[in-house]
């Protein structure tokens, strides 16, 4: 079965992005680990998982990035692997999703998320998409959570988890940067109290 796994980054606070959803902080911090993170992620998956604003700040940007001039060659190889992957879009507004590979869901079916674990293929990941991550966690669907937690901490803004979510850690990676990368997969005893 494939795994359903998500990443995202957290201030110390707990919050993936300020009060007016900015993430403006994420720049303040050089990672030079991020891009090697972030290829290894893609690279072990084959289906994206998004957020119709996540979706559409994705769409709108990595399929003009392979054919840009001033782009990094690494940048553009990573652009291609997303854009060649199958994207599932949950949304109830977005009429169509022009981008390659991609298809529109109206709702969140957890018995059609469980079918497209038991499809044959890599992992399933998910990038950002807060409200989607809450409502696949709701239902115990995601197999690992990758958190990037940033030194620093905004004091208020938008929170990742809205409901009681007991993890377990599984593996930490210290950067150099001072980002700590938290694997966490779900502890469901806790979780079905």
């Amino acid at each position: 079965m494939r795994n359903i796994i998500m990443t995202m980054w957290v201030t110390l606070d707990g919050f993936i992005a300020g009060p007016d959803g900015e993430m403006n902080w994420m720049g303040e911090i050089n990672d030079e680990d991020n891009g090697p993170y972030q290829d290894q992620f893609v690279s072990a998956a084959d289906t994206l998982l998004l957020g119709r604003t996540t979706y559409e700040s994705f769409a709108g940007s990595w399929p003009h990035v392979p054919n840009s001039p001033d782009a990094p060659e690494g940048l553009k190889a990573y652009a291609r692997k997303l854009n060649e992957m199958r994207k599932i879009v949950f949304s109830k507004t977005l009429r169509n999703a022009e981008w390659n590979n991609s298809t529109v869901r109206r709702e969140i079916i957890p018995d059609e998320i469980t079918q497209l674990k038991q499809e044959p293929g890599r992992n399933i990941i998910i990038y950002g998409s807060a409200s989607l991550v809450q409502a696949l966690a709701s239902h115990n669907l995601i197999d690992r959570y990758q958190l990037l937690l940033y030194p620093i901490a905004l004091g208020k803004g938008k929170p990742l988890f809205k409901d009681y979510t007991k993890l377990k850690l599984v593996n930490t990676i210290t950067r150099s940067s001072g980002i700590v990368e938290l694997h966490y997969q779900p502890n469901e005893q806790a979780n079905a109290r």
